[in-house]
């Protein structure tokens, strides 16, 4: 407790998966926080549920590929709590599709969005940063996306891959000022379960998607080394980390939450030595919210079997 004691954040990116529990985590580590989403209501319920808990926080809406909403958002937090240290952006659009079928349109929203957000971001809350005469800390998020090719990946990995060497470049213009640009990469989270894969998890007629960029959740276990996905709270502590002093002479650096995905040898597949059938693994999982166990995710959605 108390590893960001008088410091003020920003978090853009909210709901009860990534964004909120890291808003929730810098709170509890007494931190002020701004939860900014495009989603209102998603960013009102974040800052609700950290103040229930008796830690500060206040919500915004806005767009982080958005200039103006950009810079109001880092304005009116610094109006209210006086300064900024920690800013988390993990904004952007994807979209997926076969380099043959990609359309310009969809290639445009998703390269440019995670770049534009992460250059305002950063640009507006280093400049909030300075004003107040703070050595301040800002994260990035990233995806394993960013470090390799992914059949039916092009524009997220393109995306994700200028995210971070854009945040390497802001790491060594803002050096000199004592400003630190690091980032977080994830792989798959556990969360997925039971959102975005759901229906592949605990769908009785789900049927298998004909396209060559598809790997199945079971797929996926089986090449994690420490046999588990990442949840929201590893991100979280992740992203504590690098706001606290405690990573001070750290800047540039990605740090990997991927239970060893990027370091393995690529065709060593833990599974076949260390098999968790992902039915198994789904009985034995927990729901979590802003970081915080809930019900069983079969009490939840059924059993998978």
């Amino acid at each position: 407790m108390d590893r960001l004691k008088d410091k003020v954040a920003i978090v853009f990116g909210a709901g009860p998966n990534i964004g909120g529990t890291i808003a929730h985590f810098l709170a509890r580590e007494g931190a002020r926080v701004c939860v900014s989403d495009v989603r209102e209501e998603a960013a009102r319920e974040t800052a609700e549920f950290i103040r229930q808990r008796g830690w500060e926080a206040m919500s915004l809406a806005g767009d982080a590929r958005n200039d103006d909403d950009v810079k109001r958002i880092v304005w009116q937090t610094v109006e209210k709590y006086g300064r900024l240290d920690i800013a988390v952006n993990m904004a952007g659009r994807v979209h997926w599709a076969d380099v043959l079928g990609m359309q310009l349109d969809d290639w445009n929203d998703s390269v440019g969005s995670f770049a534009t957000a992460g250059l305002l971001t950063t640009q507006h809350c280093a400049r909030a940063m300075l004003a107040c005469g703070a050595r301040g800390s800002i994260i990035h998020l990233l995806s394993t996306a960013a470090h390799f090719g992914e059949a039916d990946g092009a524009a997220y990995c393109a995306a994700k891959a200028a995210l971070l060497n854009f945040a390497r470049s802001a790491a060594m213009d803002l050096a000199h000022t004592g400003i630190r640009v690091n980032t977080v990469t994830p792989c798959s989270m556990e969360h997925q379960l039971w959102t975005t894969m759901r229906d592949e998890m605990f769908d009785p007629g789900w049927v298998k998607p004909e396209r060559s960029g598809f790997y199945s959740r079971q797929e996926y276990l089986d090449q994690l080394p420490l046999r588990r996905f990442p949840r929201a709270a590893d991100m979280a502590w992740a992203t504590v980390f690098l706001a606290s002093d405690e990573s001070s002479c750290m800047t540039g650096a990605d740090l990997p939450v991927d239970a060893g995905l990027r370091h393995k040898y690529p065709t060593w597949t833990p599974g076949k030595h260390d098999p968790i059938d992902i039915r198994d693994y789904a009985k034995a999982t927990r729901v979590t919210r802003y970081g915080e166990e809930q019900e069983y995710l079969t009490d939840l959605l059924g059993d998978p079997t």
